[in-house]
């Protein structure tokens, strides 16, 4: 790895928390979109009837985002892999 200001690097593993909180929304996300019948919104709290909200009144809009999303993530993997190479 390259080093920045003294013993610095540029690339650090970023906090397992946010790994896991990243991992579990996007999870979501993906039953929101493709299996919205097998959720439990009674067992999901105030998240439940936002879900429901959500797919009623914005489906299109949540499957777009969805696909945009990954779209954004392959991206900025190509990119980064195109960086470094350099």
């Amino acid at each position: 790895m390259g080093k920045a200001r003294g013993d610095e690097t540029y690339f650090q593993r970023c906090s397992l928390f946010w790994v896991t909180i990243i991992i579990l929304s996007f999870g979501y996300y993906t039953w929101v979109v493709f299996w919205p019948e097998s959720i439990p919104y009674q067992s999901l709290g105030p998240l439940g009837p936002l879900t429901q909200y959500l797919l009623k009144h914005h489906h299109t809009l949540l499957h777009s985002c969805y696909w945009l999303g990954w779209m954004i993530h392959v991206g900025e993997s190509l990119y980064a892999i195109v960086l470094c190479k350099q």
